[in-house]
């Protein structure tokens, strides 16, 4: 996976918890008590802790196409392995946000007739996305033809 997905969510992350940061030790030191600004540095103290968290959960993602199907591994405490088969695929789809586009990421979404078996692969760049989104069509087409 490109390092550029863990840039973006450390980067989304870093906007949200700042600026609350900011806010929440101004409102407590003005409006309460000035000692009270302290608890301004719990977002911080989030942010530091997520920090890190958010390079384990990027580290954690993979995917690997094999003869019949598509795995797709992630999560670092709660371990998530989805197996999509390539007959069972109705749909192929890549998404880019204007973040994402951006850091010259993509999203490969996949969609299967249940719908708890979705799954997608973030933080592809587009030309591996292109490629995975072709080859995944290719392999659903020669696998459902037989259904």
């Amino acid at each position: 996976m490109p390092r550029e997905l863990l840039r973006l969510r450390r980067l989304l992350l870093a906007l949200t918890l700042v600026p609350l940061a900011a806010v929440l030790a101004g409102l407590l030191g003005w409006l309460v008590v000035p000692v009270l600004a302290l608890l301004g540095l719990l977002p911080l103290l989030a942010l530091a802790w997520c920090w890190r968290l958010l390079e384990r959960n990027w580290r954690s993602w993979r995917y690997a196409e094999r003869a019949d199907d598509l795995l797709i591994s992630r999560g670092v405490l709660w371990r998530e392995l989805t197996v999509v088969p390539y007959g069972r695929m109705q749909l192929v789809e890549v998404t880019s946000g204007p973040l994402e586009r951006h850091f010259g990421l993509a999203t490969v979404q996949l969609r299967t007739a249940a719908a708890a078996s979705d799954a997608r692969i973030p933080g592809l760049e587009p030309k591996e996305a292109a490629r995975l989104r072709d080859r995944l069509t290719e392999l659903g087409e020669a696998r459902s033809a037989g259904l």
